[in-house]
């Protein structure tokens, strides 16, 4: 088995960084022993050894936020792991969805409150499939996903027109504010046909040779 080739410390440990499946965006890192990265592999549950108490714990066992994993990835070395998992709620003990929730500002460590990359496209669809599955009164989205795949598709199609209408103006604030909407709905058509945005990069992957 594979786990022979991994290279393992002096206390029989291997990091490992874990990333959302879809966005890669980084949630946390921990520690693997032989026994915990077995167990990893054999339940779909990201499985740890905590250095501090000396034995294995589940990711979530407590609070139910599992991370389910779908692919594990090794480092050139084979001395480094990449958990890629899909979370069932927030990583971090804190609440916040990845542990590097803060970020170095001017000398200080400060709340990173930028959003502003490919894991928002992650998180809006998060929302929606959270809609979906808990409905909340006064909801767009599940006014959308109430009426079902034809008014869907119908606002997919204005919000396409409007995209095109935007692009004919001059600057970009238009239709950057246009394709933001775009996205947002293609979000709730994806939930709606049970498609992910990992399906999609998968797609774009096999096109460009990634």
């Amino acid at each position: 088995m594979f786990y022979d080739e991994i290279k393992f410390d002096e206390k029989g440990l291997v990091p490992a960084v874990v990333q959302h499946y879809a966005s890669n965006k980084v949630l946390m890192v921990a520690y693997m022993n032989k026994e915990s990265l077995e167990q990893t592999v054999e339940t779909g549950k990201a499985t740890f050894f905590s250095r501090s108490r000396g034995n294995l714990w589940v990711k979530g066992e407590t609070s139910g936020n599992f991370l389910n994993v779908k692919n594990i990835l090794v480092d050139c070395d084979a001395d480094c792991l990449i958990i890629k998992a899909e979370p069932a709620g927030p990583s971090c003990h804190t609440g916040n969805d990845s542990c590097f929730y803060r970020k170095v500002e001017n000398g200080e460590i400060v709340d990173n409150n930028d959003k502003a990359d490919a894991a928002i496209l992650q998180e809006v669809y998060n929302v929606v499939v959270d809609r979906k599955n808990n409905p909340k009164e006064g909801s767009y989205t599940n006014y959308l996903l109430d009426k079902g795949i034809d008014k869907i598709l119908k606002k997919v199609g204005e919000e396409t027109s409007e995209v095109i209408i935007g692009a004919k103006n001059e600057g970009t604030g238009e239709i950057r504010y246009e394709i933001a909407d775009l996205m947002y709905h293609l979000s709730v058509l994806m939930v709606n046909k049970g498609l992910t945005w990992a399906e999609v990069y998968e797609e774009l992957a096999s096109r460009y040779g990634k």
